[in-house]
């Protein structure tokens, strides 16, 4: 991998975790999410459909995200230009504005921050309908499903995990066939359906980075370890998921974050600032994580 496309990849990720801080959705959940969806490419194209950015925001859901959280966001200009229609559509009048607005899907900061809000929109929806603290997982069923679909497999789920999905969703079943039927021609039960979502989310997170689980409850770990590594607070006690390499590793960056000025060794007079993005600062905050599930 390139220096450039390491920096970028930890550009996203700071992205991320700034969003995650903003709306209390959990780091992981959000990186799981933008790996599954784009492989935490912000320019990400969908050949089939309007799907673009990170989080693969259509059109039609992109504007209705704006509309309802842009001025929260510094993005009152935005939300203005955007109205419903009669029959729930969303539209911009002016053709600059609309090609502006639908192309911040692929600004990372603006992207991760409309994915956490409609996020959190699902997350407190999903709770109020049944009763119980949302998970990673069943967030990304209101993604897949929307809001809706994800109510009713998770309520038919509590009563008979191994009701077939492809009898309760049929329509979504012919579209995407791989998530409803093994490759036998098997159709998977709820509960095999929910648990490859769970697998996904997890190998999704951890191949961005991130220590902990994007399929489980959504608390407040990594805002916490994220705003320890704003604030300057440079204490860490790693858990067990931290290798003694990575002990090594962290003292070490913690000793060069503690630096006003370049090292002496080094020529270049190179610091590391633990506000800027770089692989360095990204790779520490998820180690962070380890001792919060420890």
């Amino acid at each position: 991998m390139s220096v450039t496309s390491v920096n970028t990849r930890a550009s996203v990720q700071t992205a991320i975790a700034a969003a995650s801080r903003k709306t209390g959705i959990d780091f992981n959940y959000l990186l799981g999410q933008a790996q599954v969806e784009s492989g935490l490419r912000a320019d990400a194209r969908a050949g089939t459909s309007s799907a673009t950015g990170l989080y693969q925001f259509i059109e039609q859901s992109w504007l209705g995200v704006v509309k309802q959280h842009g001025a929260e966001h510094g993005l009152g200009w935005a939300a203005d230009s955007i109205r419903q229609t009669g029959t729930g559509r969303y539209v911009v009048s002016d053709p600059a504005a609309r090609s502006a607005i639908l192309g911040l899907r692929s600004d990372p900061q603006t992207a991760s921050l409309m994915a956490a809000e409609h996020a959190a929109d699902n997350k407190a929806s999903l709770e109020d309908r049944l009763g119980r603290p949302a998970t990673g997982t069943d967030l990304y069923m209101a993604h897949f499903l929307g809001l809706g679909g994800a109510d009713k497999f998770l309520s038919a789920m509590a009563e008979s995990p191994g009701r077939t999905g492809a009898s309760m969703f049929p329509a979504a079943a012919r579209a995407n066939r791989s998530v409803f039927y093994a490759s036998n021609g098997q159709p998977r039960t709820l509960s095999e359906i929910y648990g490859r979502f769970a697998g996904k989310l997890d190998q999704g997170a951890a191949a961005g980075g991130a220590t902990g689980l994007a399929s489980a409850g959504l608390d407040d770990g990594f805002n916490a370890a994220a705003r320890a590594w704003s604030d300057g607070d440079n204490e860490v006690v790693l858990g067990n998921g931290a290798v003694d390499s990575d002990r090594h590793w962290v003292q070490n960056t913690l000793a060069q974050l503690n630096v006003s000025q370049g090292s002496p060794g080094d020529p270049l007079g190179r610091r590391i600032d633990p506000l800027r993005p770089t692989p360095e600062n990204a790779r520490l905050a998820y180690l962070m994580l380890a001792n919060l599930g420890a």
